[in-house]
């Protein structure tokens, strides 16, 4: 584990933040850390907010969280949108409620975007959905996106251009038309509203890929298979659905285009995949160590 906390004149109430990617253990250890301190747990995950999220995205079970109280989890049906700003309004609450008890609030997760915009004190718009718009852009090819966001917001637009991604690029245009500006004025940067311990977990890329491999050889045991039929049957193939790591490429196995065996092998490298993703926000923050 790699502990650091940044020096800060300003006396600040204190958050723990573990930040590390996916199978890494995080999980684990933060309600180990819970029980040590009298802490109490904050998910900061983009996927297990959804209610039947549960194989594929790892959500620990009752028996797991070995009665340390968590927030963040199971809390909307993957029909709805959950913006980063929800998250910090939700996450803000849930830590306020933390202290009160005079507990210390541990926000663990692998959802590097949730952690800058919480803890760096990001003022975000608040956008509501657009349901029309989106409908309409849906219909637009990726190109299309691209050209329309780089008319509205360029700024915003070039770090998507890597590996630009349609829910992403759809949802930067729906921000700048309700805001009548570009989003990149956005956020306004206020004092960071805690004093944060961040903790990394550190480990080789061979041991985490390895890691990686087992979940998924677990949520096959588990009924990975039957949990997307399920999510299937309740709410169709909706795009929270299809486009979550687990799930899509066992719609693909149920829809008869690759084997079951072709779509573990397909979760497990999406999924490696993934953990590199995360592992490269992570180390743009020095406090994490990751670069150690």
């Amino acid at each position: 584990m790699i502990k650091n906390t940044p020096m800060n004149t300003k006396i600040k109430r204190k958050v723990i933040a573990i930040a590390a990617p996916t199978a890494s253990g995080k999980t684990a250890y933060a309600i180990k850390l819970a029980k040590e301190i009298n802490g109490e747990i904050i998910s900061a995950d983009s996927r297990i907010i959804y209610k039947g999220f549960n194989i594929a995205c790892a959500k620990p079970t009752k028996e797991e969280m070995q009665g340390i109280p968590h927030y963040l989890i199971d809390i909307i049906e993957p029909e709805f949108e959950y913006s980063v700003a929800n998250y910090v309004d939700d996450s803000t609450e849930a830590i306020e409620k933390i202290l009160k008890k005079g507990k210390t609030p541990i926000i663990v997760g692998g959802t590097g975007l949730y952690f800058k915009a919480l803890l760096e004190g990001w003022d975000l718009p608040r956008v509501a959905p657009n349901k029309d718009l989106r409908e309409e852009l849906e219909q637009y090819t990726i190109e299309d996106l691209i050209k329309t966001l780089k008319d509205l917001d360029e700024k915003t637009l070039l770090p998507m251009l890597k590996e630009p991604k349609k829910r992403k690029l759809i949802r930067a245009i729906e921000v700048c038309k309700a805001l009548g500006e570009p989003m990149s004025k956005y956020p306004n940067q206020k004092e960071p509203p805690y004093h944060v311990e961040w903790i990394g977990i550190d480990m080789s890329r061979e041991e985490l890929y390895e890691r990686v491999n087992k979940r998924v050889d677990k949520m096959f045991e588990q009924g990975i298979v039957e949990e997307t039929q399920t999510l299937l049957k309740k709410h169709g193939k909706i795009k929270n659905i299809i486009s979550t790591i687990g799930y899509n490429e066992i719609i693909q196995y149920l829809d008869k285009y690759i084997s079951l065996e072709q779509s573990k092998e397909l979760i497990k490298q999406h999924s490696r995949n993934y953990a590199k993703r995360q592992l490269t926000w992570f180390k743009k923050n020095e406090q994490l160590g990751y670069n150690k």
